[in-house]
């Protein structure tokens, strides 16, 4: 997915061993492990009560993929789109980038979105992906099946609130006063 190629994780840690084997082998076995759980160990929940939390979780991946969406065509139409059916309020800010082998400088300019979810919050989109995780492991009962069930979400959780901090201190450098 090119999105992630533009994610905090690839801009700062490029493609090396951690990436590379998280991709490879934490992944598949930390984000499946509730689904897996469940194949010994049914949840036991209802069908009303399963298909809330799958409507849940369906919700939070098109919430997620609607905020990742809006700022990718904000970026892609220079702004020149509608965001929630209005004008988008953005900030247009400058900012310099150094030519590492020769210390030329040169400025730059980029649009920030500060409105529709991007106006409501920064990374607003990973509150949705928490909603999606956390249902998901809720789909496993973690109160009959113990909270082994409940670890990708809460590793997620450490890993969002992580990367949002890391990527608040790279704006702030980069951007300065318009972040």
């Amino acid at each position: 997915e090119m999105g992630y190629m533009r994610s905090i994780d690839i801009i700062v840690d490029r493609a090396g061993f951690e990436i590379q084997w998280g991709c490879l082998v934490w992944v598949p076995a930390v984000y499946t492990l509730h689904s897996r759980f469940l194949v010994q160990n049914p949840s036991g929940w209802s069908l009303p009560a399963a298909a809330a939390l799958f409507v849940l979780s369906l919700t939070g991946v098109l919430l997620n993929y609607l905020a990742d969406r809006e700022r990718d065509v904000f970026r892609a139409t220079d702004g020149k789109t509608k965001v929630w059916g209005k004008d988008p309020k953005y900030i247009k800010a400058t900012y310099e980038v150094v030519d590492r082998k020769t210390g030329e400088r040169t400025a730059k300019t980029s649009l920030l979105l500060a409105s529709g979810f991007w106006g409501v919050a920064r990374h607003f989109q990973y509150l949705f992906e928490l909603t999606a995780a956390w249902s998901w492991c809720l789909l496993s009962n973690p109160a009959k099946n113990g909270p082994l069930v409940l670890f990708y979400a809460a590793f997620l959780t450490y890993l969002l609130v992580d990367r949002a901090e890391r990527d608040s201190k790279k704006c702030r450098l980069k951007y300065g006063k318009y972040y």
